[in-house]
């Protein structure tokens, strides 16, 4: 017999056996792992905005923090934070250093993205933040007070200066002098620089009511003529140049190359650069009008070194062995190694904010200084024996040090030694001495620094030409003070122009109470690390000051009825620092301005003094603000790899004791809501908390005994 069919015969039997008698289960049942009935009992519970009783609670925010494209791509975590939250915040795409560019220009297609992605989804976005010292767009910000660098022209001057400079005027015409004309000792621009003082008077209105005359300025009339001055005044002004000599001697000018002629041009307390050609003359001499007389009581100053009038078409009285040294018609640089990349800048990221730059970026230190080169070949070899001067200015992504040298093309030199680079403009102003007759070109050698170079306003010149100096021009506090509040208006206005209908409650002034001196701002001065997107505001706008114009200016772009939030951290670490922040709210009100709430971080760990966490929020409810925990997450002491049951148990413990005190000593009508800074688990390659299980979910989106803590707290509070 076939065995192979005797057995399937059997199991027919069996089945049909089977089938005639009824089921009876098992006597034992398998136990379930105790970790797998947890993980089912905490998987069960609903999404966490469901336990909020909004009847109760109508205006309760339940906020997450995340990124920008975590949400608008729509993932996973999109899907949990519409599922589980009321109110998302960014961590940092509605920040100064994310949406200003190089060029003071707001880039906010981002953040339009994001508000229209949440508003489609009935989320709310919480703005964060408006001002903060971090996180900004700092050499943007430096950049705009960084000193003035005004290089002479490289050509004679036609007008006569002398009667300036021996405070004699000889040649000059003073017969409308206002309220007076003099020379200022020390008024000009740079250090100890002679300037003309021109007051109107109290009745002046009419450009001719001040008035200086300069000499007659002999041409040749069929060549272009180029008129520099650099103007200031006490308040705001106005004036004018008109002439003697033209076809139309009061024509409309572009005073400052805008692109746009007008009338006349408007000073103010910092130096203005007044350029502009000349070319419609009537005979062989003209002379130029400084009509000041428009407005009364106003002082102007014109630097007189600076004061020129030069025939553009006449010989240089300096040659710049680098064309376009300024970078702004192309470079004729090339380069070489270690994958370095090079070119010119976008337009914006100049010196001072203002025009090109070239940059060279190297992703690596090498072996050798001149593993990383860029070369400028010269028309024409350089002199022996003669001794070159080489300006330009310099910074850096960081800082190290670059060389430059004069080569030749067997690649012997003459070196100008190494130059330091730091992040910010710095003018280098270095000789070296040709000691062959082939030097061919100009050599800068990148290998000893690791980042971006970038370098603007090169002069490579003979040390025997003459012309072409160099003044710098430091900025004054007042200056610096106008420039920065117009920058800050300018942001604001821009973030909250775009988020208005979107967001109603913003953080308007981030971190400003200083750790060592909790009563005390926070300050950048003297700070030897400064981190290369840190700008602290409140050093250039009067100090504490600076909060009360954050907040004016939040409430003058933004809504009316929206709700603004001071925010800073460690206020239930070091409770002299809420102190110090409720001082720095009440005087903000007593300058006119109005703070709606108080934001308290809360990134804490499982052994926080929880007694002096219910005492920062008892100070924080006597201030009868708004209050809100604004970035709460909690570390376990260890990192994710290292965590273990009880860990995770007093995680879960410190979450509900958090949530249970803000309800408790909060009242009601003083909650604004509490947000999540990080409701995930941190990654190790995260740059906040690396690697710390300090959320509610773990990385992989696994629901912690947090989750069920969280949960049972707004569920039992929020009755």
């Amino acid at each position: 017999m076939n065995k192979r069919y005797t057995t399937a015969a059997g199991l027919a039997t069996l089945i049909m056996m089977a089938a005639c008698n009824k089921y009876k289960s098992l006597d034992f049942k398998p136990d379930k792992p105790e970790s797998v009935a947890l993980q089912e009992e905490i998987d069960a519970y609903p999404a966490l905005k469901t336990y909020i009783n909004r009847s109760a609670h109508p205006g309760f925010k339940w906020g997450m923090a995340m990124g920008l494209q975590e949400y608008v791509g729509k993932g996973v975590k999109y899907r949990l934070a519409n599922r589980n939250f009321d109110e998302i915040a960014l961590g940092y795409e509605m920040k100064h250093g994310a949406v200003v560019q190089a060029d003071g220009s707001l880039d906010l297609g981002n953040v339009e993205e994001l508000l229209s992605a949440a508003s489609q989804a009935g989320m709310t976005v919480y703005g964060h933040t408006l001002v903060w010292h971090a996180n900004q767009n700092a050499a943007y910000l430096k950049g705009l007070i960084a000193p003035m660098v005004v290089t002479s022209p490289a050509y004679a001057n036609e007008l006569n200066t002398a009667g300036l400079q021996d405070h004699t005027f000889t040649g000059w015409n003073l017969s409308r002098p206002g309220a007076g004309i003099s020379i200022a000792e020390g008024e000009g621009m740079g250090a100890g620089n002679r300037a003309v003082k021109l007051t109107a008077s109290a009745g002046s209105s009419a450009a001719a009511d001040l008035q200086l005359i300069s000499p007659y300025i002999t041409v040749d009339n069929t060549h272009k003529y180029e008129v520099v001055v650099y103007i200031k005044s006490d308040v705001p002004g106005e004036g004018r140049i008109a002439f003697d000599g033209l076809n139309n001697n009061t024509p409309e000018t572009d005073w400052t190359t805008s692109g746009t002629p007008a009338a006349t041009f408007t000073t103010g307390i910092s130096w203005k650069e007044i350029r502009f050609p000349v070319t419609d003359f009537a005979g062989g001499s003209f002379r130029l009008h400084f009509d000041l007389g428009y407005k009364p009581g106003v002082t102007y100053y014109i630097d007189i070194n600076n004061l020129y009038v030069y025939d553009t078409q006449g010989t240089p009285a300096i040659k710049n062995l680098v064309t376009d040294g300024n970078f702004e018609s192309g470079s004729g640089w090339g380069g070489w190694g270690n994958s370095s990349t090079r070119g010119i800048t976008a337009d914006g990221m100049g010196l001072g904010n203002n025009g090109k730059a070239f940059y060279v970026t190297n992703p690596s230190k090498t072996a050798n200084y001149w593993d990383v080169q860029t070369s400028y070949p010269f028309a024409e070899v350089l002199t022996n024996g003669e001794t070159y001067n080489l300006s330009f200015w310099v910074k850096g992504s960081a800082e190290g040090v670059i060389r430059p040298e004069l080569q030749s093309a067997n690649y012997s030199s003459n070196g100008f030694g190494q130059v330091p680079v730091t992040t910010e403009w710095k003018l280098v102003d270095i000789s070296t001495t040709a000691t062959a007759a082939d030097r061919s070109r100009l050599i800068f050698s990148y290998g000893e620094f690791a980042g971006t170079v970038y370098i603007d306003d090169v002069v490579l010149k003979s040390n025997s030409a003459t012309g072409g100096g160099t003044t710098i021009v430091e900025k004054t506090a007042a200056e610096k003070t106008m420039i920065i509040t117009e920058a800050l208006n300018k942001w604001m206005s821009g973030m909250l122009g775009v988020s208005k209908t979107q967001v109603k409650a913003w953080d308007v002034v981030n971190e400003p109470m200083d750790d060592g001196n909790p009563f005390e701002l926070k300050t950048g001065v003297g700070k030897p690390d400064m981190a290369a997107d840190e700008f602290y505001w409140q050093d250039y706008l009067d100090g504490k000051e600076y909060g009360v114009t954050a907040f004016k200016m939040a409430r003058q772009y933004g809504n009316a009825d929206d709700i603004h939030f001071i925010n800073d951290y460690n206020l239930e670490y070091n409770l002299d620092k809420c102190r110090g922040l409720i001082a720095y709210v009440n005087y903000i009100e007593s300058k006119g301005a109005k703070v709606d709430g108080i934001g308290t971080q809360m990134h804490i760990s499982i052994t926080s003094d929880k007694e002096k966490i219910a005492e920062m929020f008892r100070l924080l409810a006597a201030t009868g603000k708004l209050v809100k925990i604004s970035e709460l997450d909690i570390g376990v002491g260890v990192k994710t790899t290292e965590a273990t049951a009880e860990h995770y148990q007093a995680q879960a413990d410190m979450y509900k004791y958090v949530i249970d005190k803000y309800f408790e000593l909060i009242p009601a009508q003083q909650r604004y809501g509490i947000t999540l800074w990080s409701p995930m688990d941190s990654p190790a390659s995260s740059s906040w908390r690396a690697g710390e299980p300090i959320g509610i979910w773990t990385e992989a989106y696994v629901r912690k005994l947090a989750y069920a803590a969280v949960a049972q707290a707004l569920e039992a509070n929020t009755k």
